[in-house]
């Protein structure tokens, strides 16, 4: 199994460079994060719309000069001074030349990760006025679909930040008007020169930097980016590509991948990206660790008993069970999205906050893990069942699936990490499809309270009287502390209350006021601008 330890420390979108990384306050999301990256400072920017001129090599202009950052914001202990309007707008100047054009290609477009992430998360940066005033979005795949049908399916999962904008509707069909659709062959160069064709009608005579997101599995990356590279890459711009999870079936394929893309791609071009890390509550994660003193004393053996991370989805394939069958729910949920949250939970606290003294944090995690034992296991599969009069299929009753397959649609492991800070503490991992609810979340159970005057109180379920912290992903992002509390009233009755950071009810306000072009957000850092 590949341990993939991404370079955005709590994120996506990341380029392995030689230039220094970004910050690992980066915008880790691919609805946040910009296509360009300064190799001076390291930082995410917005793209930037001056290409360099002149010869270059077929798949990419000068990297390091295809960004060109405005001076930083200063930083002071560790926390970005406040950045005024006037600044803002300077960072968004950068998308604005009309010399130059961004041409996104989505491969696998009608894929269900495109459908409901990769378009609605391109629609979000339009929503923002974060891409560039010259784009265009093509969709590529080997489904028949003109470019109406395109839109049609894309408007279907398209949402705007914040309900009830007035301009909401007209922004969506601005947006879709920039969407069109080719129909081709994965392996087919002929089939990429009549996408570049399409794409330089679009382009006109400007400078075109060109994006490729790769939405497919990785035993037809090597076809999408030999053709891309050779039939549709720019001429005068960037060209670079996005390559989502999972990144090979193992450690082997993996490294094998990364050879095979290297003889296409300079690893500037690269960019890989776990877009379960972009969530707000990952982000967060660091941040309500080391910069609250009431955690970060805690956060040890000494005072946890265990750490869950779970995962659970409410429905099952639908449909997409060859894709899933040859993966697993191992494969697709926990060595990657759980595995890069429990070692950003678990690590030690970097030297700084570049991302490769995170990312070397997260390794040393990684490294200290037992390996998984056998006991330390539970796989299974989900059967059909009855409930409220409906009957839901099995697993195996998907046509998409083949009728003997073992394929484990849920997994428990307990993990342990053999170090001085988490020695004997289990951490529980657990990911399922079709399961009761739909959540993701992160649970820190802590121990027992020496001596605990009021253990009565909870007769003989001392898991009620132990404190709890939930930090809840998904859904309705929140962050609760569970502790024990007197009931009102005589007598000595306890009880569990919640102190709890609700994000849409404590957020909402706020973003209300910042949307409506009010304010510019205080917390706002180069590394978290737009593109």
């Amino acid at each position: 199994m590949a341990l993939s330890c991404m370079r955005c420390p709590a994120g996506a979108a990341v380029r392995r460079a030689a230039a220094p990384p970004p910050s690992p306050t980066a915008a880790v999301s691919f609805a946040r994060c910009g296509f360009g990256r300064s190799a001076a400072g390291g930082g995410c920017w917005r793209i930037q719309a001056i290409a360099p001129q002149g010869v270059k090599a077929p798949m990419d202009a000068n990297v390091k000069n295809a960004v060109t950052p405005t001076t930083p914001p200063k930083v002071e202990n560790g926390s970005p001074s406040e950045i005024t309007l006037d600044e803002f707008e300077d960072l968004s100047a950068l998308s604005k030349n009309d010399d130059s054009t961004v041409s996104i290609t989505v491969v696998g477009a009608s894929g269900d990760l495109a459908k409901k992430k990769i378009f609605p998360a391109l629609f979000a940066l339009y929503y923002e006025d974060c891409l560039p005033k010259h784009f265009t979005i093509f969709g590529y795949a080997r489904s028949k679909m003109t470019d109406a049908e395109l839109r049609n399916m894309v408007s279907k999962t398209l949402t705007c930040r914040i309900d009830k904008r007035e301009n909401c509707s007209e922004k969506m069909d601005e947006f879709l008007k920039r969407c069109f659709y080719h129909s081709g062959q994965y392996d087919s160069e002929e089939h990429f020169i009549d996408l570049d064709k399409k794409l330089k009608q679009h382009e006109g005579s400007r400078v075109s930097n060109r994006l490729f997101y790769l939405s497919i599995p990785p035993n037809i990356f090597l076809d999408v980016v030999k053709c891309a590279s050779k039939s549709a890459s720019s001429v005068n711009g960037w060209t670079r590509v996005i390559v989502e999870k999972p990144f090979g079936r193992d450690s082997e394929s993996s490294a094998a991948l990364t050879r095979g893309l290297k003889q296409y791609l300079v690893e500037d071009q690269i960019f890989r990206i776990d877009h379960y890390l972009g969530k707000e509550l990952v982000e967060n994660l660091s941040v309500l660790r080391f910069s609250n003193l009431v955690f970060e004393p805690l956060w040890s053996r000494q005072y946890i008993r265990n750490v869950q991370l779970i995962f659970s989805e409410d429905f099952g394939t639908e449909g997409r069970g060859g894709y899933f069958d040859s993966y697993g729910i191992i494969r697709d949920i926990m060595q990657n999205h759980l595995l890069q949250i429990l070692a950003l939970f678990a690590m030690e606290t970097p030297i700084s906050l570049e991302a490769e003294d995170i990312r070397n944090e997260k390794v040393k995690v990684l490294r200290s893990m037992k390996p998984l034992q056998l006991e330390d296991v539970v796989i299974g599969q989900y059967k059909s069942h009855t409930k409220g009069g409906t009957t839901y299929p099995g697993y195996t009753d998907d046509k998409t699936v083949p009728k003997d397959s073992v394929t484990p649609t849920f997994a428990a492991a307990a993990l342990f990490i053999n170090n001085a800070r988490w020695d004997g503490v289990p951490f529980l991992m657990k990911a399922g499809k079709a399961l009761h609810t739909k959540r993701a979340e992160i649970r820190v159970q802590f121990r027992h309270v020496p001596g605990n005057l009021y253990k009565g109180s909870f007769g003989t379920d001392l898991d009620r009287a132990t404190n709890e912290l939930v930090i809840r992903v998904q859904p309705d992002e929140a962050i609760y502390l569970k502790i024990n509390n007197k009931i009102p009233g005589l007598g000595m009755r306890l009880d569990r209350s919640n102190l709890n950071l609700h994000y849409a009810a404590s957020l909402f306000s706020y973003l209300m006021f910042v949307y409506l072009g009010h304010a510019c957000p205080k917390v706002l850092e180069r590394d978290t601008g737009c593109l």
